[in-house]
């Protein structure tokens, strides 16, 4: 069976459950625990269970009531009779949402008898959890999708910025884990010796990639999602923006896609190293990452943030100014709309590398447009990485999006950037920038299409995306309505 066929296989059996009261996003907790369970006898560190609780003793038990209750004992206990960090962050506040225990003989039968020992083992364990996530990701009603960036832009992103090894990388939101472990995956493709010497490969297992994230379950989702990668990183459970952020620092690199929204009533960040203390959650993460950049040369960042980080007056504009300033601000990239959870946010991606200096690292910005005229994205017509060949081509200087990852090396040459031709692709000088009062809200082609009638998106997709919008506003009018309450 192929690891898409098991993944689907799982994934069918949350139907099965749903009279059992179990949602998606409760269901993908549930098999990570049990999935769990299951791997440390098949990966062989079953010591770090309790013996009481390994899975054999489990799949040992006969009757279903007495299986559900040493089920339910086992996550009420684990944690703490486990010396084992990982078992113990794991299963941290875990219970079970299920109900009917024999939905839980279903799942553990389920799961003991699927073949995990191919050819390929790992990567087919690893590409069936992370199939799964996605999965559920792509379930709205889970609310997951928030943690989710879309893989092509995911693996876009990490080859642009061609992470090198004995590199130190890092994610301050860190979701599922996505954009570390596709650096990872990176490095192991593009290198022959990614295991040898050994000591590099314990530098690359254990310090090269770490991540903070402030939702229990999706802290639990991205351990188990490390741990299938062969990764044993620092993904710490907290807020980026309160004083464990501070610990987060010198890094070579930040790949990340900070949680929309504000922060909950407006709330400024609760450490004390952030110049500008706003309101505004995106801006105070931009500045906690250019901020966790080391200053010996090389450092760089790709980031995802809605358009309002671009305009916003007041702190935001002086975060601009301090970004600019700090950094080499060289690329934003306008993602079209419709390719994430929450619906109608408009978002770009940031390209910056920290200078040595702390001024005037920003000479010219280059824009990329990919959101007009842009095909409206969804189940019709998916998000896939060929949507970045232009773009890849545009930012590289001339590489091909295929060849990108063997071919590029990070370097960005303003001469050969310019060689380019395309519409989409344009470019302001700092001074430029600093005459539109350091605003970035620029870079969109005009759309001549409506003006001429020729616009050619069907009206259905039009109302849909209509719809979208409508849902955002009201979201985001609820949020203000609640903190005005």
């Amino acid at each position: 069976m192929s690891a898409d066929e098991i993944a689907n296989k799982l994934w069918g059996l949350c139907n099965v459950l749903r009279d059992d009261g179990v949602t998606y996003h409760q269901y993908l907790n549930e098999l990570t625990y049990i999935l769990f369970l299951r791997l440390s006898e098949t990966k062989e560190f079953e010591e770090d269970i309790p013996e009481e609780y390994r899975w054999a003793r489990l799949t040992g038990i006969t009757d279903n009531v007495t299986l559900f209750e040493t089920y339910r004992e086992l996550l009420a206990t684990i944690s703490a009779k486990s010396t084992n960090a990982a078992v113990q962050e794991i299963y941290t506040n875990a219970s079970t949402t299920l109900r009917k225990p024999v939905n839980l003989r279903m799942l553990i039968t389920t799961i003991n008898a699927i073949n995990w020992y191919d050819e390929h083992e790992q990567d087919k364990i690893a590409t069936i959890y992370e199939e799964l996530l996605e999965k559920n990701a792509g379930e709205k009603k889970s609310g997951a999708g928030q943690y989710f960036t879309p893989r092509p832009l995911i693996n876009v992103m990490v080859e642009l910025m061609a992470p090198r090894l004995g590199e130190r990388w890092n994610d301050p939101a860190a979701g599922t884990f996505g954009f570390m472990i596709a650096a990872d995956q990176y490095l192991r493709n593009k290198h022959d010796d990614y295991f040898d010497p050994a000591a590099d490969r314990e530098f690359q297992k254990f310090q090269a990639f770490s991540g903070c994230e402030l939702v229990q379950d999706a802290h639990r989702l991205a351990l188990m999602n490390a741990k299938l990668h062969g990764l044993e990183s620092r993904i710490e459970l907290g807020d980026t923006l309160s004083e464990l952020g501070k610990s987060f620092k010198g890094f070579d690199g930040v790949l990340a896609n900070p949680p929309f929204g504000t922060k909950q009533g407006g709330e400024r960040p609760s450490r004390d190293d952030l110049t500008y203390l706003s309101g505004n959650k995106q801006l105070n993460f931009l500045q906690h990452i250019y901020r966790s950049l080391h200053k010996k040369g090389g450092a760089r960042a790709a980031v995802v943030l809605p358009d309002n980080v671009l305009f916003e007056d007041g702190d935001g504009r002086k975060i601009r100014k301090d970004l600019m300033d700090k950094c080499n601000l060289h690329t934003i990239l306008r993602l079209p709309t419709g390719i994430f959870y929450a619906a109608g946010v408009k978002t770009n991606v940031l390209f910056f590398e920290r200078g040595t200096g702390e001024t005037g690292n920003t000479k010219r910005v280059w824009f990329y447009d990919m959101r007009t005229n842009a095909p409206s994205y969804g189940k019709r017509t998916p998000f896939t990485r060929n949507a970045f060949a232009d773009f890849a081509n545009a930012y590289t200087g001339g590489i091909a999006l295929d060849n990108v990852k063997d071919a590029y090396d990070g370097a960005v040459i303003d001469e050969k950037r310019a060689s380019v031709t395309d519409e989409r692709w344009t470019s302001l000088t700092r001074e430029e920038v600093a005459a539109k009062s350091d605003s970035l809200d620029i870079g969109l082609m005009a759309d001549a299409s409506f003006a001429d009638g020729a616009h050619t998106e069907e009206p259905l997709d039009l109302a849909r995306e209509a719809a979208e919008d409508l849902k955002a506003i009201q979201a985001e009018l609820q949020k203000m309505i609640e903190l005005l309450a």
